[in-house]
């Protein structure tokens, strides 16, 4: 009865040792106890060997996974008695009706199908330089013909017919007559009356990433027209004109907004916080000021006259002391002061800042900052004092960077050469001395300039105070 299971396709397990084979039946020898598998598989991959031969005592599992039909001439029986190995070898054998139905097959066609089906995978991980040990995993879900069409168009061999050489891009570019298909497409759109895109010639600008590509209306540089021209421009960083205007008009324009009631004390307040805030970035901003460098704390010299500029600098002082600047004021004394000054010589006195009226307090070492605010047009006279002398002389041997906070105009060179200015609302005709100017938003409304006769519109935007440039 051997001869009846020639043909037949077989898995043989071997245990972990040897592994699993799977093949069809080639010969059975009852007498040395032993089966033959022709065009073996060995753990999932096609052994080199045309065949292999199996002891019944290295047998620990055998099942058939299929028997040849009918029209092979074969015949077959049931079984009803082992044929391979000795009883308690493991050899299992059953009848063919239970062994090999069809779900059986299926189930089992997973790991082993035909022999036409065993292609060699020449793109797969589960080729033949695999390791011999290594087992091919199961798929599921798939039934016989589904897996061998999906294994053609995988694994194919027309996978070898792929060429060896490298494509040539430039080459192939090359081919393209750029030029030449855009007036073919050009002249077809002329001749048909459609536009579907543009030639290189006519395409569009290309904007940048800060440009608006929405069409807008145009922008208008001159939003803000005095009276009386003053000679001097200005322009911002985008390039809108600020023109200068007279130190009358400026007192008027002032006036004018304390009549309104933007009052003396709110202007005094308004150009301490930007004026603070302006010298906090020159000393260094966040790099300078943060609680890890209490060590480096910033020193700054206030230079303070008798009248309200003055004041604007001891309100500006009394802000940067609250910054945990080291603020040394200078003021001399008088037997007289203003109210102004006395409000914000008393808010100045609750903070760290320290008060001086002699020269030789200030200290004899460069300070990071000096701040003036000594001159004043309508206090011309205090230039020939001796004390404004000396604190003009102090100023230049101290070699320390100089802010102005709302300089006037002097024909003559002024005594301390400022590295930046601070001009409120509008600039005066400020020259070379006054250094950079800045413009600072005190709050003065809209009506109060239309008042005046100024045409204005803020050249602010989100911010108070802003670089001005020489036009």
């Amino acid at each position: 009865m051997a001869a009846d299971w020639l043909g037949s396709i077989v898995s043989i397990n071997c245990g972990d040792s040897l592994g699993v084979y799977q093949g069809r039946v080639s010969a059975v020898d009852q007498v040395s106890q032993t089966i033959s598998l022709t065009r073996p598989f060995h753990n999932g991959v096609k052994c080199l060997v045309p065949e292999v031969t199996f002891r019944a005592g290295d047998i620990t599992e055998l099942k058939i996974l299929e028997i040849p039909g009918p029209g092979e001439n074969q015949h077959f029986g049931d079984l009803h008695q082992t044929e391979l190995g000795p009883s308690g070898v493991g050899c299992q054998v059953v009848s063919p009706q239970q062994q090999c139905s069809k779900s059986y097959v299926d189930r089992h066609m997973e790991s082993l199908s035909q022999s036409k089906s065993f292609r060699r995978r020449h793109n797969s991980w589960s080729s033949s330089s695999r390791h011999p040990n290594q087992a091919t995993p199961k798929k599921s879900g798939l039934k016989n013909g589904q897996m061998k069409n999906k294994d053609d168009e995988c694994f194919g061999d027309d996978i070898e017919e792929i060429p060896d050489t490298d494509f040539d891009f430039e080459g192939n570019l090359a081919l393209f007559d750029k030029a030449a298909v855009f007036e073919e497409i050009d002249t077809y759109e002329r001749r048909s009356g459609t536009r579907s895109r543009g030639i290189p010639s006519e395409r569009p600008t290309r904007y940048r990433h800060d440009e608006n590509i929405l069409e807008s209306e145009p922008i208008v540089y001159r939003r803000i027209t005095v009276p009386h021209n003053m000679g001097k421009e200005f322009c911002t960083d985008s390039g809108l004109v600020v023109p200068s205007i007279s130190y009358e008009l400026h007192k008027k324009l002032l006036s004018v907004a304390e009549k309104h009631g933007l009052t003396l004390e709110r202007r005094l307040e308004m150009t301490g916080v930007c004026a603070s805030q302006m010298a906090l970035t020159l000393l260094g901003g966040p790099n300078r000021l943060n609680p890890k460098n209490v060590h480096q704390r910033p020193t700054v010299a206030l230079l303070c006259g008798p009248h309200v500029k003055g004041a604007q600098g001891i309100s500006c002082g009394r802000h940067l002391a609250n910054h945990d600047v080291q603020v040394i004021l200078f003021l001399p004394n008088f037997v007289k002061m203003l109210e102004s000054i006395t409000n914000e010589l008393s808010l100045f006195s609750k903070t760290q800042g320290q008060q001086v009226s002699s020269l030789k307090d200030l200290p004899t070492s460069p300070v990071d900052l000096v701040i003036n605010c000594l001159d004043c047009p309508e206090n011309a006279f205090l230039r020939d004092q001796p004390w404004y002398k000396a604190a003009v002389a102090w100023a230049n041997q101290n070699r320390a960077p100089v802010l102005s906070i709302d300089p006037p105009v002097h024909e003559v060179e002024q005594g301390i050469d400022a590295k930046w200015s601070l001009a409120l609302g509008l600039p005066l005709p400020l020259g070379e001395h006054a250094g950079r100017v800045y413009l600072c938003d005190i709050g003065i409304p809209q009506q109060v300039f239309q008042e005046v006769g100024i045409s204005y519109h803020s050249p602010f935007g989100c911010k108070f105070v802003i670089p001005l440039h020489s036009a």
